[in-house]
């Protein structure tokens, strides 16, 4: 499949990919045509019991169908996770070197994730309270200590690493806890690896939207922003990066196929 860069600068897909996708979502409508408005034949949504947010002293409670990776203790560790030298200790997991990464492997997925930046606060720019959460290896969503700490827009907390600065700058001071909330779309490739389907992030911080359906450009650690074939799964990573940012929670719900446009059938 091929790019090219639009009047934005950013990246568009050519006239054939749009024709290609615009064929699946006709498919979809088409599949979906069989539902009459108000149809009680309709296939019912899954029941869940619904979690509860996180405070300042404590952890949000997930929701019933979410995967706990990280917050029932020591456990988790080793459970869910491999790599790093972290430890568990008053309710919190604290690197001590290496990056964590999830022993299972996810594709499309919300996940929530609870941490705060080392107090009292030290350093400047990228040297203050960095970490990230990497995606199969290739994404980031940047961890940092944002909080009156100046540095280059596309690498401050919230930001899609090397692509997309947070609309918004809403950190809360060192020490205490913060939360994401990111809604995950992994890029697909068909079987001669050209993209089908971009990926893409939307992210709430603390509450707050700071990525509305960012569409990848690439490998945030390639300077080259060139997209790398790979399957529609990957690892979670935790990153260390020399600074001991706490974190207290995170959970994971992997999620369905999109849900087409609706189009309903005749009377």
């Amino acid at each position: 499949m091929k790019w090219f860069k639009g009047p934005s600068g950013r990246m568009g897909l050519t006239a054939a990919a749009m024709v290609i996708g615009g064929a699946c979502v006709l498919a979809a409508q088409q599949a979906e045509r069989q539902w009459k408005i108000h149809d009680m034949s309709r296939t019912r949504p899954q029941v869940i019991t619904p979690g509860q947010f996180a405070t300042a002293d404590q952890p949000s409670k997930p929701p019933s169908d979410a995967i706990v990776l990280l917050g029932n203790g020591a456990v988790d560790l080793e459970k869910n996770w491999t790599g790093g030298r972290w430890t568990f200790a008053d309710g919190v997991y604290i690197p001590g070197g290496g990056d964590i990464k999830t022993r299972q492997e996810f594709g499309d997925c919300q996940l929530h994730v609870e941490w705060a930046e080392p107090t009292p606060a030290s350093g400047s720019s990228q040297g203050r309270g960095n970490s990230g959460v990497i995606f199969f290896g290739h994404y980031e969503i940047q961890v940092l200590d944002s909080f009156e700490n100046d540095t280059y827009p596309d690498g401050q907390c919230g930001a899609l690493y090397g692509e997309y600065p947070p609309l918004v700058n809403c950190c809360r001071p060192p020490g205490e806890f913060q939360t994401y909330d990111i809604v995950f779309r992994a890029p697909l490739f068909d079987e001669q690896h050209n993209m089908t389907r971009p990926g893409r992030f939307t992210v709430f911080q603390n509450g707050v939207l700071v990525q509305e359906n960012a569409q990848i450009i690439g490998d945030t650690a390639d300077p080259r922003r060139k997209f790398t074939y790979f399957k529609a799964t990957g690892p979670l990573d935790l990153q260390f990066h020399g600074n001991k940012v706490r974190y207290r929670q995170v959970w994971i719900r992997p999620l369905g196929p999109e849900v087409p446009v609706f189009q309903p059938a005749g009377e």
